[in-house]
């Protein structure tokens, strides 16, 4: 049996294109952990069920989306097939076969299943090409707005605003902004949530030159819904610092109307001060501008810890 499966800590982008990918290729769409309060209310807005938990890649033909750092995916990802990955981020992983590789520098993983679609070519990649139904136009979409910020994050391209509009028309969506801004206050939601919730809501572990490095995000509207728990926040990262074995552990405040992140840096504080050219004033700093994690925070980790 295939299973198309996102990453750990699941965003809307890794679930919904998990969903739309799996009915193209008759599988079965997976999660390997939670669904934020922003996912819940793109998958109740469009009436599809949430995807089932596997806690094992044992006995499964997998596909990844949105992901391929071996950090992020299902622990046992050895012990079943991996069939292919479809992604917008670096290359993460090696394979000792050939397998099905799709990665396109666009602002989400459902802007490249979506351009799958219109293209009408998902028969080359093992799908069927059948019509591409209101409902999973609409999970699209949304992920395409989630990842890209309402098309305010540096990740966003030409490609996935027209892909957008196209995904608009067919989800029966009048206004794309006033919809946008609906996912945006359901993705900055988390005013009641706990701190621990709140860590582990869009959190990634990379590993660079034998490096652990740890870093989460959140996306507000409202930055003071989660100001008031920065406190109780730096200590949960403290404590997985010293219990993890990280080297640095970073967490992104963006604030999605001021177009910029506080960033709480627990670790090795100098090296991060060094690489963005900062100073942490009670292990905080804001970086004007700074909203894509994938763009403009990891790749200069990388960079330096390669060296």
């Amino acid at each position: 049996m295939l299973y198309v499966v996102g990453h750990k800590n699941p965003d809307t982008d890794s679930i919904c294109s998990a969903i739309v990918l799996a009915h193209f290729l008759n599988g079965v769409p997976a999660k390997l952990g939670n669904i934020n309060p922003e996912t819940e209310y793109v998958l109740k807005k469009f009436g599809v069920m949430e995807p089932e938990t596997i806690k094992s890649a044992k006995g499964k033909e997998i596909i990844l989306v949105d992901h391929s750092e071996k950090s992020q995916t299902i622990d046992d990802l050895e012990e079943g097939k991996l069939i292919g990955i479809i992604d917008h981020h670096k290359i993460g992983i090696s394979t000792s076969e050939p397998i099905l590789y799709i990665s396109k520098s666009l602002g989400s993983t459902a802007s490249i299943i979506a351009e799958l679609c219109f293209k009408n070519i998902m028969d080359y990649i093992g799908g069927e090409n059948k019509e591409l139904k209101p409902d999973l136009a609409g999970l699209l979409l949304s992920a395409i707005i989630s990842d890209t910020i309402l098309f305010k994050s540096p990740t966003t391209t030409e490609l996935d605003k027209i892909l957008a509009e196209k995904l608009c028309k067919i989800a029966n969506i009048n206004n794309l902004e006033e919809f946008g801004m609906e996912i945006l206050k359901a993705k900055s939601s988390v005013g009641n949530m706990a701190p621990e919730e709140i860590v582990s809501i869009d959190y990634k572990d990379f590993e660079f030159n034998s490096h652990k490095i740890g870093i989460g995000q959140v996306e507000v509207i409202d930055v003071k819904e989660v100001e008031k728990k920065k406190d109780d926040i730096l200590k949960i990262l403290n404590e997985k610092l010293e219990k993890e074995g990280y080297e640095l552990l970073l967490f992104l405040i963006t604030d999605i109307m001021k177009e910029g992140s506080e960033v709480l840096v627990v670790g090795d504080k100098e090296t991060f001060e060094k690489i963005y050219g900062v100073k942490l004033e009670n292990d905080t700093v804001f970086l004007e501008g700074v909203m894509s994690r994938k763009k403009q925070v990891v790749p200069p980790l990388e960079q330096y810890y390669s060296k």
